[in-house]
């Protein structure tokens, strides 16, 4: 089913779509991930039990709380590419809401060519023209949008995403560290038979070391530089926020006369195309589909 949603994709959003997915599956890898090492952390603790050697069984339980801790790490790791990845979901729904306005200028440019091609003369080509203005207006609102999501939840995504492998990185060494200096205290002096081991006085130190590590789990902060964004700037309509929707829709459709007609008055008037085409974006404004709240500033975004 996932093969056939993926072929009924819009072209634009295709490649993307594969991304996303391809991005679940890994997600998927680094949650079993932690499952699985917490199945090890538990079967650690059982064996070093079972051993009757009491350093080995102790050493082995409190390892097992630090493996256990970190593959906590990896399922918050986990959770946080999920993050990332919806953000980029973003970037893929308006890329679909995109393509029938590309589709549809297409379109008319075509029956345009047609129809100049087979009737120079035809009273339809002003008709056409019309309408021409108004996709290409309509485009230029939805390209203008699509570029404006793309770099700004692009830059929130992969934000987010290396933030979290920092942080997995960093919490994963602190408890690795600890972790090794539990294994120090285990003594391998090698033994001859029917010699007895002296007891194990560590107990005490292997606690403080779980106690350590606790700590250092608590009074971890992160250590990113801050990824600088104009995400503040970008209004609920995905332009400038000192720029509302008549006005990008007045600029659109300059831009769009200049380049249908290339400055020249059409027969029917400037004037009146403006107007009649005006009207219409304002009444089928572009809305792209899965818009959120702006950027969030760098504290909002790792909070």
């Amino acid at each position: 089913m996932s093969s056939l949603r993926g072929m009924t994709q819009p072209e634009l959003s295709k490649k993307l779509y594969k991304l996303i997915k391809t991005q679940n599956s890994q997600i998927g890898h680094y949650e079993n991930a932690a499952r699985d090492t917490h199945s090890v952390a538990s079967q650690l603790s059982e064996w070093g039990e079972s051993t009757g050697d009491e350093a080995v069984s102790d050493i082995s339980d409190k390892l097992g709380v630090l493996l256990a801790e970190i593959a906590e790490q990896e399922d918050l790791f986990s959770q946080n590419l999920e993050e990332s990845r919806g953000i980029l979901k973003q970037i893929r729904n308006t890329e679909s809401s995109v393509q029938p306005s590309r589709n549809q200028k297409a379109k008319i440019q075509d029956e345009i060519q047609k129809l100049k091609y087979k009737e120079p003369e035809s009273p339809k080509l002003v008709i056409l023209e019309q309408e021409l203005v108004r996709a290409e207006a309509q485009s230029l609102v939805a390209e203008a949008q699509l570029t404006n999501i793309t770099r700004q939840k692009l830059k929130e995504a992969y934000d987010v995403q290396t933030a979290a492998i920092i942080e997995r990185a960093e919490k994963q060494i602190m408890l690795a560290q600890h972790a090794r200096r539990l294994v120090g205290l285990l003594d391998d002096t090698p033994i001859v038979p029917g010699e007895e081991r002296p007891p194990f006085e560590d107990t005490e130190a292997a606690r403080e070391i779980l106690n350590d590590a606790e700590a250092s789990l608590r009074g971890w902060a992160p250590s990113v530089e801050p990824i600088q964004s104009s995400g503040a700037k970008v209004g609920a309509n995905l332009m400038p926020s000192h720029v509302g929707q008549a006005g990008a829709e007045e600029q659109a459709m300059r831009t769009a006369e200049e380049r249908v007609h290339g400055g020249a008055t059409s027969a029917t008037g400037t004037s009146e195309v403006t107007h009649g085409t005006h009207e219409q974006v304002q009444h089928s404004s572009y809305q792209p589909e899965g818009v959120s709240a702006p950027y969030p500033t760098h504290e909002t975004a790792t909070a």
